[in-house]
């Protein structure tokens, strides 16, 4: 079996590595695979001269407006990009959380246990928290329906980044951060869908042996505690959940079972009435770590992603899934190949795909099936975070290539 997972890289130049664990026998073997183009290898190096380590604070930029005095580079009729304020730290593989009053929530993707607030009117981070266990990636955020948010999983901060249990609360009053129940599974690159009756549906990833897991829990907020449900009918890692119109949550794709080195097709639905998992259509691709978002119409955009297990070799092909037929259907391609990228559906209903180690980005239009060129951003990133605020800005923060703009920040104006 092979699989491969993201990880956090401190001392090379890079944000992160691709790990690709090959188990043959019961024997794991660990290749390094680079992240800046389909045959590019990373090999360890030192932090280049000039710049800082993930992780390690850095000068925050001083307090400005979020559209500070740069004016947002765009394509006519298309939107542009604009840097705002910076992290206090470079994250490379963050989450980022928007909050019921507007501010949003950033924490991971670095050794260090610290969270941050961006705050729109005044385009700065400030420092919130910390949570009480270091998670440097792989890890979930997800808001409840009482204003909490959720944190379950992800690498712990040793050498071997083995997979966490551990789950938390942030309480944006109080500002702080306090332990729940853990997880029946420690999980790492594991997704995590709120569900309608207010419980949030845990499931796949990996355990901190590295093996994939097809197993599923549930949270519930009322008692704090989670509980096992069925089992997927396949393990899942590098995969994508998205909460469907009907309350039904779609799983596609990942690298937990490949075959001829191909990641998977195949899908499934999580039924919350039954509690079961069931298959649906395969997609027109095999691919792992790609963006899926729910378009306005119900309907599932799945785009980009690695069409490998062993290498990488970026996909700029997307589809669409229909719950009404369970099945998936070509769409329009990018115009540019993209693994790492993020997918955010705007308030027009058109969707922004951005970056993927690389500084470009595309708007798809779901009533023309087609992608189109828009602004670029200013820094180059992948696995960044991607936040639509509430006036329709969207803010891209951390997952720089360059370590030295690993703690900058972003705003596309559509």
């Amino acid at each position: 079996m092979i699989r491969s997972c993201w990880v956090n890289q401190s001392n090379v130049g890079r944000r992160f590595r691709r790990v690709a664990r090959l188990v043959f026998a019961g024997t794991l073997t660990v290749a390094v695979i680079g992240c800046s183009g389909p045959s590019a290898i990373v090999s360890p190096s030192t932090t280049p001269t000039g710049g800082s380590s993930l992780g390690a604070p850095l000068t925050p930029s001083s307090a400005s407006p979020r559209l500070a005095a740069q004016t947002a580079a765009s394509t006519p009729g298309h939107g542009g990009f604009s840097l705002t304020g910076s992290m206090a730290v470079a994250r490379a593989d963050p989450t980022a959380t928007l909050l019921d009053d507007g501010s949003v929530l950033i924490f991971g993707g670095c050794s260090c246990p610290t969270a941050e607030l961006y705050e729109p009117a005044t385009g700065v981070f400030v420092p919130t928290g910390p949570m009480n266990v270091i998670r440097t990636g792989g890890e979930t955020a997800t808001l409840l329906q009482d204003g909490l948010v959720l944190v379950t999983g992800g690498d712990d901060d040793s050498p071997a980044s083995k997979a966490l249990a551990s789950a938390e609360l942030y309480d944006p009053k109080a500002g702080t951060f306090r332990l729940t129940g853990s997880m029946t599974t420690a999980r790492t690159y594991h997704t995590a869908t709120l569900l309608p009756d207010g419980q949030v549906l845990v499931a796949g990833g990996f355990d901190s042996s590295g093996a994939a897991l097809d197993t599923a829990e549930l949270y519930d907020p009322a008692t704090g505690e989670f509980v096992s449900t069925s089992h997927m009918g396949q393990a899942f890692d590098g995969h994508t959940a998205t909460l469907l119109a009907d309350g039904r949550v779609l799983v596609v794709g990942g690298t937990a079972s490949c075959v001829q080195e191909k990641p998977l097709a195949s899908a499934e639905l999580y039924d919350p009435a039954t509690g079961t998992f069931s298959p649906t259509g395969s997609m027109v691709t095999a691919r792992s770590s790609q963006s899926a978002v729910l378009l306005a119409d119900g309907r599932v955009l799945v785009v980009g992603g690695n069409a490998s297990c062993v290498q990488e070799m970026p996909l700029a092909s997307a589809e669409l899934y229909d719950p009404a037929t369970g099945t998936f259907s070509p769409t329009g391609s990018m115009a540019t190949a993209r693994d790492g990228q993020s997918a955010t559906r705007l308030g027009d209903g058109r969707v922004l795909i951005a970056g993927g180690d690389n500084n470009t980005a595309e708007l798809y239009d779901p009533g023309a099936g087609t992608f189109s060129p828009t602004g670029s951003m200013k820094v180059a990133r992948a696995s960044q975070t991607a936040t639509l605020l509430a006036d329709g800005l969207v803010l891209l923060a951390g997952g720089a290539d360059d370590v030295a703009d690993g703690a900058s920040a972003e705003l596309y104006q559509p």
